[in-house]
């Protein structure tokens, strides 16, 4: 996933590898054909519904609800735009616009002669100040949103514009916001660790605290909370290529099933609402404990993550209705709302890996449990993570043919025509236990066409195929060189050992891979999930920002945490459009 995303890290990263492009191709299997088991001798491999029915059973669609709760409000701020009453020395300000987004603001105004402007909220202590230059270069019309305002504080923010010749203006803003809610004020943050000048902050980033339930936050160095949705988010919050973000939410924050997609901003305008049937929801809880599945009535339809495609479709882990869950994917086109593409797992493994599966407390065949996909440009392939069969492994995206597997699986064990598809460890490198948050670097279009490098989150623990020696021992970030031509993959850093038993999550996590190469790592279900660590370590393994987040709430552990920037490059507020 590699755009502007979260992930990308998983928002905004600037990744760091080689990626490939290399295809390995079966024997009569041709770009035109979508392969199955059967193509790697694999017979009786019927699975439980078609793809028709998949369709049927997510019905996903486009609504409208929220964009027409919104009317009245981009209407008043339309007339705003157009006003030439508002001025730089006296403009238009709106905080929380949307009723979504308290530590926001809308500032509107005109002024005489072309300029571009940039706003800066002011920080309580040093590097903590939040600057961001507005898209749209020189005009007379401004529309700035503001990001980055402290809860319960006259905030202070300077609106600076400049003229073409270099000339600069300041007008200086007193921004008032209110108290953090329950669910936020509640998850107390401690840094124990900051040292500024070495981590990757820049003039914009924050710290995405994104969290399995509840409401989602951001935090800047000093653990203060700069950003929040008063939307309850389920695991998914990326950042698309235009600077919006997709956040999976639900109707109704009574509601126990999350099946309400938005595409939103840090404002909180929905640009665009994907709704999914309530019918093919289930339960995440049983990888947790058995007394969070027996309390836990919360459900979700896309359960872990989703990926935006060249083509600005979403990809998005599913499940699909059947008996069996978390084994789907499927492709939604962003102009009709409607699935174009299903890849149903079971219908490309072999089907002694998932039919003898044993059912979960919620009855359903947790076989595969894929917790992450990211999409490789350089090849029109993905790579995805399955959690209950510790492994990880690439598709063509066209074709669905496999072009590598990466599991403790023993050879033996697979039908011989997969076996040429398993990689071969370098000495020292690590067999993947329940690992999640894997995702490509280096993803765009200039890398060489046999290797490619990836991180993850690597719980270690041995579900089934894991390393059974250290599991439980420690989790950890890895970084790994796969090389295709060779069918080798070899770890090339890893950070979390040296932690032991202290930092081991059993579930949930997330690596990602900062501009300056310096890594952060959620170690997110830490302590039985009461609490969840973030550090970031540069290459040598020392920490520069280590910050604990313990919450009293249910389920409400960071599921991920992103560094990123506030807002990005791509994005534009314009409320005339």
């Amino acid at each position: 996933m590699a755009y502007l995303q979260f992930k990308h890290p998983r928002m905004a990263v600037v990744a760091v590898a080689s990626l490939a492009v290399l295809t390995i191709g079966l024997a009569g299997c041709s770009s035109s054909n979508k392969t199955s088991a059967s193509d790697y001798g694999i017979k009786n491999n019927k699975v439980a519904l078609t793809t028709d029915q998949i369709k049927k059973n997510l019905d996903t669609k486009i609504i409208t609800t929220r964009q027409d709760s919104q009317q009245a409000l981009t209407a008043q701020y339309k007339a705003a735009a157009e006003s030439d009453r508002y001025t730089l020395a006296s403009p238009y300000v709106k905080i929380n616009p949307y009723n979504a987004s308290p530590l926001t603001a809308l500032v509107t105004f005109k002024t005489n002669e072309s300029v571009k402007v940039t706003y800066t909220v002011v920080g309580k202590t040093d590097k903590t100040s939040l600057t961001n230059t507005v898209k749209g270069g020189y005009t007379k019309s401004h529309q700035v949103p503001v990001v980055g305002l402290y809860a319960d504080t006259n905030n202070t923010v300077k609106i600076t514009t400049i003229t073409k010749n270099g000339k600069t203006t300041t007008k200086t803003l007193t921004m008032t916001t209110g108290s953090l809610p329950k669910y936020i004020e509640d998850a107390t943050i401690t840094v124990t660790k900051n040292d500024k000048d070495q981590m990757e902050i820049g003039k914009n980033k924050l710290t995405i605290m994104n969290r399995t339930t509840k409401q989602p936050f951001a935090i800047d160095a000093d653990g203060e909370v700069r950003w929040y949705d008063t939307n309850y988010s389920q695991h998914t919050i990326e950042q698309w290529s235009n600077g919006h973000i997709m956040m999976l939410s639900k109707r109704d924050v009574n509601s126990d099933v999350y099946n309400d997609l938005l595409e939103t901003d840090y404002l909180g305008r929905v640009y665009q609402e994907y709704s999914f049937s309530d019918n093919t929801s289930s339960s995440d809880s049983s990888s947790v404990s058995k007394a969070a599945a027996k309390s836990n009535k919360e459900t979700t339809v896309i359960h872990h993550d989703l990926v935006e495609l060249p083509n600005h479709n979403f990809l998005a882990t599913v499940s699909d209705g059947s008996k069996y869950k978390e084994d789907t994917m499927i492709e939604v086109s962003h102009k009709t709302g409607k699935i174009v593409k299903v890849i149903d797992m079971k219908k490309l493994l072999p089907k002694s890996m998932w039919s003898h599966y044993q059912k979960g407390l919620d009855g359903k065949i947790d076989w595969l449990h894929q917790n992450a996909v990211d999409y490789d440009k350089n090849d029109d392939s993905i790579v995805i993570s399955s959690r209950n069969q510790d492994l990880i492994m690439k598709l063509d995206y066209q074709t669905d043919h496999i072009k590598w597997i990466y599991t403790g699986k023993q050879k033996s064990s697979w039908p011989s025509a997969y076996r040429k598809y398993l990689l071969k460890p370098a000495k020292g490198t690590t067999i993947t236990g329940g690992q999640h948050g894997l995702y490509l670097l280096n993803n765009d279009d200039k890398h060489s066409a046999n290797s490619e490098d990836f991180m993850l989150y690597d719980n270690n623990i041995a579900v089934t195929n894991g390393n059974k020696k250290t599991s439980g021992r420690y989790s950890q970030a890895v970084q790994y060189h796969v090389d295709t031509q060779k069918m080798t993959i070899k770890q090339t850093w890893a950070y979390g050992q040296s932690l032991g038993k202290t930092n081991f999550t059993p579930v949930i996590g997330y690596a990602q891979k900062l501009t300056n190469d310096n890594v952060l790592i959620d170690f997110g279900f830490k302590n039985g999930g009461k609490e969840s660590n973030i550090i970031e370590v540069n290459q040598s393994g020392k920490q520069v920002f280590n910050v604990t987040m313990k919450s009293a709430a249910s389920k409400a552990y960071a599921y991920r945490a992103y560094r990123v920037p506030f807002y990005n490059a791509a994005y534009q507020f314009d409320a005339t459009k």
